[in-house]
């Protein structure tokens, strides 16, 4: 593999990864990976499996895998906030949630005035302890990775939770299904997908990308890019900017300036990515039914 691992459409992309480091499998037998979340206390990796209603654990020291968690309310987007803990977007029981480090959970979302959540998807922490996310219907619209039912808010929205009061407002209403979120590495700029294609083809498949003021506000919104193979759905960043993106036929790396660059070519539909290991250069990709993992030139934006 190793070279053929990789598709250099700029290059710009020739110099991150190493073309002679393969991709490496580390899991097979998931219904739909999902959510990875490093650890670096730990050296492990947890991430979400929810049709099969549990999250995995990936140690990296033994490269071993085991159960972290089952059930797990069809937990779906993971992330690991300021404090080394791990919060969670559940599907089941259409809440956030954080696992403390006593391992007791609490809730930190799971209504908007009244009306429950549809089904929390994606979750970034903001350096200031701010908590966003996105909630889409992909848990209500079926049993398969949560439960059916009618949305009682009756849209889709992007969310932040107020780090000190512990507020939900909503900072962005005119998704048709808001997936992935990250932060650029200096938090000025906020990147979400839209996968609104999913119910309905004249709906979007793109990734839009807004200014983020000092109170949480989110103004001069535009397309960033649009998907050019299957969906984008969850994503990263790396040091000086780039988007690590999932898609339809691996890994798709944006400049700053919006050119694709290049692709990490995985054999599976990828759903989420994210940076780990010690020094932050390493990809972790939930793709399908697998987890992959590939070394690189480059370090991800630090986010724990």
């Amino acid at each position: 593999m190793a070279a053929s691992d990789y598709e250099v459409l700029d290059e710009r992309f020739a110099r991150l990864p190493c073309m002679t480091a393969n991709v490496h499998k580390l899991y097979e037998n998931c219904h739909w990976a999902e959510g990875p979340a490093y650890f670096p206390a730990g050296r492990y990796l947890v991430w979400s499996d929810a049709p099969n209603n549990r999250m995995l654990r990936f140690d990296e020291a033994s490269e071993t895998v085991s159960v972290f968690r089952q059930p797990a309310n069809n937990s779906n987007g993971n992330t690991v906030d300021r404090q080394g803990r791990l919060v969670t977007c559940e599907h089941g029981t259409r809440r956030v949630t954080r696992t403390e480090h006593d391992g007791t959970i609490t809730v930190l979302a799971d209504n908007f005035e009244g009306k429950r959540l549809n089904s929390p998807n994606d979750v970034v922490v903001k350096s200031d302890g701010s908590i966003w996310f996105t909630d889409p219907t992909y848990g209500i619209d079926s049993d398969y990775e949560g439960n059916k039912a009618d949305s009682e808010i009756g849209a889709s929205n992007v969310y932040r939770i107020d780090a000190q009061s512990g507020q939900i407002s909503v900072v962005c209403d005119d998704f048709v299904q808001p997936n992935g979120l990250a932060f650029s590495p200096d938090e000025s700029l906020l990147y979400v997908i839209d996968t609104g294609r999913t119910h309905g083809a004249h709906n979007p498949a793109h990734m839009r990308v807004f200014k983020v003021g000092d109170n949480g506000a989110l103004t001069d919104g535009r397309v960033f890019a649009d998907s050019t193979a299957g969906l984008f759905d969850g994503f990263r960043l790396d040091v000086d900017g780039r988007i690590w993106t999932s898609a339809a036929d691996g890994v798709h790396v944006y400049d700053p300036d919006g050119t694709l660059i290049g692709k990490v070519l995985i054999p599976e539909v990828v759903a989420n990515v994210c940076f780990g290991g010690p020094k932050r250069d390493r990809l972790f990709i939930c793709a399908t039914t697998s987890l992959y993992s590939v070394r690189l030139f480059v370090n991800g934006a630090k986010t724990f």
